[in-house]
């Protein structure tokens, strides 16, 4: 019997989970997510980014300080506790209010208590079993953690500054002072890698407990990186940079519905010819790192791979920039030669020109369909309504960018009520928005369905993720105890039944 190749899935980052701890983990609540998605007949659990996140970059999992390291912000207190890392008493004096917010900076504080003490314990001999694994992983990982513990411990050394702002022989790398603060400080970057071990053993966990249940995990990739990075800071050639490490050219997109200013989002990017000249092996070790990881990886950012919005670094907003052309096809066709077919999806929205198109449909990637834009003028023909869908394409509500679809129904997408009403034939309250969509989505032709769980459960716009151009309350919403409902799983449920997604 064939694999029906129709499936369903929800959207929910690992940080957004409840847990005692301020900030959805790795651990319990995340096994409980699993086994709802299991229930419900989902095959598919799509996140966002699992790289470090920081104040300085508004703690946006797509503006990370590493492309290759984890969030160990993310790392279960309790499954530290099963390693004999902590006491199982001894944690609870870090429980946080389960408010359905997270407060970034007091979860860093506790966590960095909790991660204190299991790095204590470890060295003096708990969580003996442990040892072999750790070494094996520091060998194994060193192309990438070695220079991420080092940039960890000069963030330390220069109070949080950026790279560029450290002296120039830890800026530009000389191997002398280096050599010496390693060697100094031999505890702290022991321990940086030690919770880097950490995060990546309780996430291969987890992802074999999500495949054990035939679900899938659906990542996420940032296409740039940020200015203040380790890959930055150890990887200058390959960014447009001056001899200094001063940004040249800066990523950005032009003015769209987000902003009339465009968006100037403070990152190099990078110098394709370079890359080329390299076999872009950065990139394929990118990709390879993000496949260990996850069974499917959508591409965020995907027209840049096919053209890109540059900025003088002296600009003070995106207007002024130049399209200039992305490495296109050349790039996948090395990246399957090195790493065979991946089974990546294209983050395909927005201004969006045939190139793109092209170089998408050149390689089979599904692209995106989101409902919030398929409703206004020129409905008909428009490409995000159900009727003008292809099989090879990912259907949603709305992705973690968007108003959920309450809020943004009851914010702007009222004004079309009249003309989704005689979409769906039938009259709607704002009640009925987010089953409604749920149904369009489901129904669609679309080989995959995604909903944000904050659309299965028919939130409002309080429990959005995230508001592009705007720095403030990103990142934050998160579930309480039990607000998923027995409900919103025999919906799902039923609706996979009917649609053919099981």
């Amino acid at each position: 019997m064939t694999e029906n190749k129709r499936g369903a899935g929800i959207l929910l980052h690992i940080s957004s989970l409840a847990s005692p701890f301020g900030i959805g983990d790795l651990g319990p609540e995340a096994c409980a997510f699993a086994d709802f998605l299991n229930r419900s007949n989902q095959k598919y659990w799509q996140l966002l980014p699992l790289n470090p996140i920081e104040q300085g970059q508004g703690y946006s999992p797509y503006s990370s300080i590493s492309s290759r390291a984890g969030n160990t912000l993310l790392i279960s207190p309790e499954l530290l506790v099963k390693d004999d890392l902590l006491d199982g008493e001894d944690i609870k004096q870090y429980h946080l209010p389960q408010a359905g917010k997270t407060d970034f900076a007091e979860v860093e504080r506790v966590k960095a208590e909790i991660f204190e003490k299991a790095w204590q314990n470890f060295k003096q001999g708990k969580g003996k079993i442990l040892e072999a694994d750790f070494t094996r992983f520091c060998e194994k990982e060193a192309y990438w953690m070695d220079d991420f513990a080092l940039y960890m411990l000069l963030k330390k050394q220069n109070e949080s500054q950026p790279w560029f702002r450290w002296s120039d022989d830890y800026k530009l790398r000389d191997k002398a002072a280096i050599k010496k603060i390693v060697t100094e400080n031999k505890d702290d970057v022991d321990k940086t890698k030690f919770l880097q071990f950490l995060f990546f053993k309780q996430w291969h966990e987890l992802r074999k407990y999500c495949n054990s249940l035939n679900i899938k995990l659906f990542g996420d990739l940032p296409f740039y990186v940020s200015y203040d990075s380790v890959d930055v800071w150890s990887h200058r050639d390959i960014f447009s940079l001056d001899a200094n490490g001063n940004m040249i050219g800066v990523a950005g997109v032009p003015p769209d519905a987000f902003s009339e200013d465009g968006q100037l989002w403070g990152m190099p990017v990078f110098l394709w010819d370079v890359l080329k000249q390299h076999n872009y092996d950065w990139w394929i070790e990118r990709f390879k790192k993000n496949l260990e990881l996850f069974d499917i990886l959508r591409l965020d950012h995907f027209r840049a791979f096919a053209d890109y919005w540059e900025v003088g670094a002296d600009e003070e907003t995106a207007k002024k920039g130049t399209w200039k052309p992305g490495p296109r096809g050349d790039l996948f066709k090395a990246v399957n030669k090195a790493l065979g077919k991946v089974p990546f999806i294209a983050e395909d929205l927005g201004e969006i020109n045939d190139a793109v198109y092209e170089l998408r449909d050149e390689f089979a990637f599904p692209g995106m369909k989101v409902l919030q834009f398929a409703f206004g003028k020129g409905m008909p023909q428009n490409p995000y309504i159900p009727h003008n869908y292809a099989e090879n394409f990912v259907a949603y509500t709305g992705t973690h960018d968007n108003n959920t679809i309450r809020g943004w129904y009851r914010q702007e997408g009222n004004k079309n009520q009249q003309q989704i009403e005689q979409y769906v034939g039938r009259s709607l309250t704002e009640d009925d928005i987010p089953v409604t969509f749920g149904r369009l989505a489901y129904a669609s032709v679309a080989n995959i369905a995604i909903l944000p769980i904050q659309d299965v459960l028919g939130l409002d716009e309080i429990a959005r993720m995230n508001t592009p151009a705007s720095g403030d309350n990103n990142w934050q919403w998160r579930l309480m105890p039990n607000q998923v409902t027995g409900d919103a799983e025999n919906l799902l449920k039923e609706w996979t039944i009917m649609y053919n997604r099981v």
